[in-house]
């Protein structure tokens, strides 16, 4: 008999458990012969019963492998593998504190998005902020997840076309699902991505539907030789052409006048940049910017 693919097996016939050889039906259902039915040679007399035979009017009826195993009680609380986690939902604003009370944004669940173009820094400064907080934060980087696709993967690199287009959706939509669970169940998160102000519906509006109106963004934006020096240092498809790079931080320009806050890094580490964000970030919260 053929099982459906992923489905337990049946397991293996045990000595006491199921048909037993030369079991026969009349034993157990005895009646009448139908008229018609086959006959076969004449029945072998069985051999007598052996010490402590028990007959099988006195046995209890045999355990069929194929009956429905009885629904098991719901697992406790407190059992490993089965820990409640409260659904994705998306994320509102972060709830204004009273006056007199200063924003810590060390210390309180945010949802950040973190703009900029190539080489502006967005990865390690996402890293090093998310590694010093005192509160659970993950960092969800859109080219790392972008690349969980290995074949048929549309690198831009190669020609923006639909295919490039569709991953770049897919991956957004996977971090905004991503990011919503983490803060349901109150981890942080900092996102990061190369979003142009003149895209807003696949860009930053993407991004406030996966994850809520209460996402923060805040840009990243240093000069134009400093984002060339640390392209140079990339490998591989993370690595874009200068012409490529120029273009993408002459766009990201349009930020400016946007109301986003803009953090010109050109002169900081990683350390202190990650600083500077959380006084944007304070600031934010305390009064959020409108996008």
């Amino acid at each position: 008999m053929q099982h459906a693919v992923g489905s337990p097996l049946p397991p293996p016939h045990q000595p006491g458990h199921g048909p037993a050889a030369g079991w026969s039906p009349a034993a157990h259902h005895p009646g009448p012969q139908h008229p018609g039915a086959h006959q076969g040679s004449a029945p072998v007399p069985p051999p007598p019963p052996a010490p402590g035979f028990v007959p099988p009017s006195h046995q209890p009826p045999p355990q069929h492998p194929s009956a429905p195993p009885h629904p098991s009680a719901p697992p406790a609380p407190d059992t490993t593998g089965h820990v409640p986690l409260p659904p994705g939902g998306p994320v509102g604003m972060p709830s204004t504190p009273p006056a007199a009370a200063t924003p810590d944004p060390t210390s309180t669940t945010l949802a950040v998005l973190l703009i900029g173009p190539a080489g502006a820094g967005k990865t390690s400064v996402a890293k090093y902020w998310a590694d010093h907080r005192r509160v659970p934060t993950a960092h969800i980087s859109l080219d790392d997840v972008r690349e969980w696709v290995r074949s048929g993967f549309a690198d831009p690199q190669s020609g923006w076309n639909d295919h490039s287009e569709a991953q770049y959706r897919l991956a957004r939509r996977t971090c905004g699902f991503a990011a919503r669970n983490f803060l349901a169940n109150g981890i942080s998160c900092i996102l990061d991505d190369a979003v142009f102000p003149d895209r807003p519906v696949v860009g930053l509006g993407g991004w406030k539907r996966h994850v809520g109106p209460g996402l923060l963004p805040v840009v990243l934006l240093p000069g134009l030789e400093i984002v060339l020096e640390r392209n140079a240092e990339r490998s591989g498809n993370r690595r874009l052409t200068d012409e490529e790079v120029a273009r993408i931080h002459g766009r990201m320009a349009g930020w400016y006048g946007s109301g986003l806050p803009i953090i010109d890094n050109s002169q900081m580490d990683v350390q202190q940049t990650a600083q500077v964000l959380d006084d944007v970030l304070a600031r934010s919260i305390a009064s959020p910017p409108s996008w």
